[in-house]
């Protein structure tokens, strides 16, 4: 069912439906009508994902009750079977695919094997969660990894789990099988062919100046993978920035209404921004074309007009000798190449010439 763009886009919604379904359905409906290709929630149990007692974020604590725990919080945007079945069936009906985000390796399973997704989304919080990793490659299934927070030393660590999940269905890992997995071709082809990894940093909003997005080529260059890039910066500029520089996904929160209470509103695009974002990205792939420089069929029929050739600058009568004097090059092109305009200097002309004549 997915859509054939070079670019895939992910409309996140996490828990910007604030643990309504009748807001997540409507969001489900934005998403289709934007264009984008997937629209993305959260599937998890609070009391598997975080202590009674964790705190919040900063900014978390900006945007909803500040005396509640970080467990409260996400108590109450909990997705259950119910909810998760009304999506996926809104998804259907809409024609764009359902994508989530497990928070624990028993989530993997409960989405792969209740659902059938076919593509899941690993969050930077889970980059250096080998559990979670170990189960998702074991799937077989295709994953996106956003890498916030992380280093180059803690993506590789993630992917050499990945590849051992791939490569070995049973095996009990360990450091050393992890390392000698990783080291051979076969796991990192399985890498290459199934994981997609997202830049990204963990602020909400992110600061312009800690966007980074030349990481997107280092991870490429050293990891060989497809890359892409989860924003959380304020509008849409920088997701389509992150296109013109290779991104194959983009991933971006959007909400409703960015004064609701929760963590992500604020952060998030509305359906507008969602909607002209994607219409940027849509404009900017079909731009960025080929890695070979070679005149485009529009082009074509203009060469000749705008291209020049040798013209006769004074009257040259047959016998002449061709000097700097007698020719000059200006337009139209459909006369003899002006790159040997050298070459003919001191070359007898063959026959009379006007003034501004092509020169035969």
């Amino acid at each position: 069912m997915s859509r054939k763009n070079n670019v895939t886009i992910i409309a996140e919604v996490g828990v910007n439906h604030n643990g309504s379904l009748s807001r997540a359905l409507e969001m489900v409906d934005i998403a289709a009508d934007s264009g984008a290709d997937y629209v993305k929630f959260q599937s998890f149990r609070a009391d598997k994902l975080v202590t009674k007692t964790a705190s919040k974020a900063e900014y978390q604590k900006q945007r909803t009750n500040a005396d509640e725990t970080q467990y409260e919080m996400l108590k109450a945007l909990e997705l259950d079977n119910e909810m998760h079945r009304s999506l996926i069936d809104r998804c259907n009906s809409k024609g764009i695919n359902f994508l989530s985000t497990p928070f624990d390796h028993l989530g993997v399973r409960y989405l792969v094997d209740n659902y059938g997704l076919s593509l899941l989304k690993i969050s930077s919080g889970d980059l250096t969660n080998p559990l979670v990793l170990l189960e998702a490659a074991r799937t077989g299934k295709k994953l996106i990894i956003s890498t916030g927070m992380a280093t180059m030393s803690e993506i590789e660590d993630a992917l050499s789990v990945l590849a051992f999940g791939y490569i070995n269905k049973q095996d009990q890992p360990s450091k050393d099988a992890l390392k000698a997995t990783w080291d051979t071709q076969k796991a990192r082809e399985a890498v290459i062919r199934n994981v997609t990894i997202l830049h990204c940093t963990t602020e909400y909003p992110a600061p312009f100046e800690d966007v980074n997005l030349n990481a997107m080529k280092a991870i490429y260059e050293v990891f060989g993978v497809p890359v892409g890039y989860s924003d959380h910066t304020i509008g849409i500029t920088v997701a389509i920035a992150a296109v013109a520089l290779g991104a194959q996904v983009i991933e971006k929160h959007f909400t409703l209404d960015k004064t609701l209470k929760g963590p992500d509103h604020a952060a998030s695009l509305n359906p507008e921004e969602l909607k002209m974002m994607v219409q940027e990205i849509r404009t900017v792939e079909k731009a960025m074309g080929s890695n070979q420089k070679t005149p485009a069929k529009c082009e074509l029929k203009n060469i000749q007009i705008a291209r020049k050739s040798i013209i006769s600058s004074a009257p040259i009568a047959k016998g002449d000798i061709f000097t700097t004097e007698n020719i000059t090059i200006k337009r139209p092109g459909t006369g003899i190449d002006p790159m040997r305009y050298w070459d003919l200097l001191g070359k007898v002309a063959e026959r009379d010439y006007l003034v501004d004549q092509l020169i035969q």
